[in-house]
């Protein structure tokens, strides 16, 4: 297993986790490309922490498409000259571009009542530059599709690394809600198993540190160990 770890930032009211993730290293350059993974708010500390690090984001992935994971995006979108990848799975491609501002809202309406949240931090968000499928890679990442939370919920799965970066499908003690618009508990069930038991694409190692949309980190084992699977 490799050495790798990513760079962890809380960033937002809803504390929401974002993650610097190093790729390989360009010779003879000084600075060190990255992933940047949800970057839900604070653009400005994003940087700070990238420039101190001397990394830049080649990648910013998203794990799907709520605001509380992405508010940041358009700020260091601009900041990097647009330069960046912005990839997030299809099926939450509408949470980006230009009709990302009513999707947006319409989700925060549906659980609080209003769209306040949305409205007082919004900033136009760009197109997604890949749209992901299951199978994908991203460096040494690989896209896991874990619908539920959303549709377009995903994992991204580093093997050779023992790490994988959950999202909102699976945290230490919990997993993603079902309540926003386009959840769907049958299908984060599912999610779930796949994590923690495998399907016919094989199975994840149980000690593979899991790096999750909020809170703490945890492993695959920690968490199959808290559920019973039929």
């Amino acid at each position: 297993m490799q050495n790798k770890s990513p760079e962890t930032l809380v960033v937002g009211g809803l504390a929401t986790n974002c993650y610097l993730y190093p790729l390989e290293p360009v010779p003879d350059t000084p600075f060190c490309p990255c992933v940047v993974i949800d970057p839900g708010a604070d653009a400005d500390v994003i940087i700070m922490r990238l420039n101190s690090l001397h990394w830049y984001p080649r990648y910013i992935l998203l794990t799907h498409g709520h605001f509380d994971h992405l508010a940041a995006l358009p700020a260091l979108f601009a900041h990097y000259d647009g330069k960046p990848e912005v990839a997030i799975h299809e099926a939450d491609a509408a949470y980006l571009g230009p009709q990302a501002r009513q999707v947006h809202r319409q989700s925060f309406i549906a659980v609080t009542g209003n769209s306040a949240y949305v409205d007082a931090l919004w900033e136009n968000m760009p197109q997604a530059t890949r749209l992901l499928v299951e199978g994908d890679c991203i460096g040494s990442l690989r896209v896991l599709h874990l619908p539920g939370h959303s549709p377009g919920s995903a994992g991204f799965y580093d093997e050779a690394a023992g790490l994988l970066f959950s999202g909102d499908t699976l945290f230490m003690d919990g997993f993603g809600r079902v309540d926003l618009p386009g959840g769907d508990a049958q299908a984060l069930a599912a999610s779930l198993k796949r994590l923690c038991i495998g399907d016919d694409s094989g199975s994840i190692k149980e000690n593979t540190l899991v790096y999750s949309g909020h809170g703490a980190a945890t492993t695959i084992g920690e968490e199959k160990s808290k559920y019973r699977w039929s």
